[in-house]
């Protein structure tokens, strides 16, 4: 049940998470309580994870003029793009976010600012990755090799079941489980074959 931390004061609402059963969320459920939080969810599972049900309850939970509050900002985002997405989520529903180790505040023009440099570097290293990855695709074209994944058929396989087919009676079928690959992976060898 939702109560309010007084008239005119937001509530403060805790998310602690540990990774492994062997810690103990004690540490972090502590500050929090020194913050002011009057309830506190959590997770004991890896951050990487998707599915986190206590920060999916917090999210629920949290209401505008709130402020969902973590000890750590790793505590929160699976990655600086997905700490991003929260926050924003937060921001548009008129929730504020504090980290106390970083003394990030969204509710101040301060923690405002910090915030949306950190949008500016996440879009910053979304555009250096893309840049990296057409370049290696150009360098690599440049040698003679494509993307993608490797063909599973050797020009030489495709020889050999070009020559069992050859054979009266030989189906696709068979020859595709004899060379362990999906009829359609051998129709289209055959077809790329036709046009190179």
């Amino acid at each position: 049940m939702r109560h309010s931390s007084g008239e005119g004061c937001p509530l403060l609402i805790g998310y602690a998470r540990v990774s492994t059963t062997d810690q103990t969320p004690a540490l972090q459920e502590d500050a929090l309580r020194q913050a002011g939080c009057t309830k506190i969810f959590r997770d004991v599972m890896s951050g990487a994870a998707a599915d986190r049900p206590g920060l999916q309850q917090a999210l629920e939970y949290v209401r505008p003029g709130d402020v969902l509050v973590v000890w750590k900002l790793d505590r929160l985002g699976r990655s600086l793009k997905h700490l991003i997405a929260v926050v924003e989520d937060l921001r548009a529903r008129g929730v504020g976010f504090r980290s106390l180790q970083e003394e990030m505040d969204t509710t101040t023009p301060g923690g405002q600012l910090i915030f949306h440099i950190f949008g500016a570097l996440a879009e910053f290293e979304r555009a250096l990755i893309r840049e990296r990855t057409r370049a290696g695709l150009a360098a690599a074209r440049a040698r003679g090799r494509q993307g993608g994944r490797p063909r599973k058929l050797t020009p030489d396989a495709v020889r050999l079941a070009q020559q069992m087919l050859a054979q009266p009676g030989t189906t696709v079928t068979a020859v595709a489980a004899a060379l362990h690959v999906h009829r359609g992976t051998l129709y289209r060898a055959f077809r790329r074959g036709s046009r190179e």
